[in-house]
């Protein structure tokens, strides 16, 4: 009786952790307005099994064209969460304050990549053109117009593992902007690759503690 109800318990924990990988992808072959911080918003509202909480999340950005310094975007959730992907890569005190001049990006962002994006000619070098790859975000989270002393002297604070914890379900909105005129960008596709693990359900959780009752009485 005893291994029966052990047997209860294991199969009941499995089911309260299982986790679900979802993608969405969306097309949008949007440009970003050239030299303004007003800005390109694009919006999404996701919909995923009722209480879907985030254990882990990547975001993938295709964009073609423009200057790469130039750019600035971000990621908000619908239940909390900020991250920041780009923030004028490649500018800071000792290199140059316009940034990078390579063109276009086809990258997934992950917190758990070897690098930042922040510097990426210091690992690949497109030579001026596309980046490719996995990257951390950038995560610096000041005014994208700061000096650019303030990019090398500030951590990454704005990371996706401000996801974590949250709700997937609602609207997720990301944002980029072309700080600086001339040349422009594109953004062609952009995708989440959500890891959720949804709440117990009712049932499965009256299943766990009738098992814990019968482990004690049989205790």
């Amino acid at each position: 009786m005893m291994a029966a109800v052990c047997g209860t318990m294991v199969w009941v924990g499995a089911a309260l952790a299982q986790p679900f990988d979802t993608n969405f992808t969306f097309d949008v072959n949007a440009v970003v307005p050239d030299g303004t911080p007003l800005g390109l918003t694009l919006t999404t509202n996701l919909t995923l099994a009722a209480g879907s909480t985030i254990s882990d999340l990547t975001v993938s950005l295709d964009i073609t064209g423009g200057y790469n310094g130039d750019l600035y975007a971000f990621l908000s959730g619908p239940d909390g969460g900020f991250a920041i992907l780009l923030n004028r890569v490649g500018v800071s005190n000792n290199a140059s304050a316009f940034g990078y001049g390579d063109s276009g990006f086809n990258v997934t962002f992950s917190d758990a990549a070897a690098h930042s994006i922040q510097y990426y000619q210091d690992y690949t070098d497109p030579a001026g053109g596309v980046v490719l790859g996995t990257w951390q975000p950038e995560g610096v989270n000041i005014a994208p117009q700061s000096s650019p002393a303030t990019f090398l002297t500030t951590g990454q604070t704005a990371m996706l593992s401000s996801f974590d914890g949250t709700d997937a379900n609602g609207t997720w909105t990301l944002f980029l902007a072309d700080l600086s005129a001339g040349g422009q960008s594109t953004v062609v596709s952009w995708s989440l690759d959500i890891v959720t693990v949804p709440e117990p359900q009712t049932w499965v959780l009256g299943a766990l503690g009738l098992s814990l009752l019968a482990a004690k009485r049989l205790g």
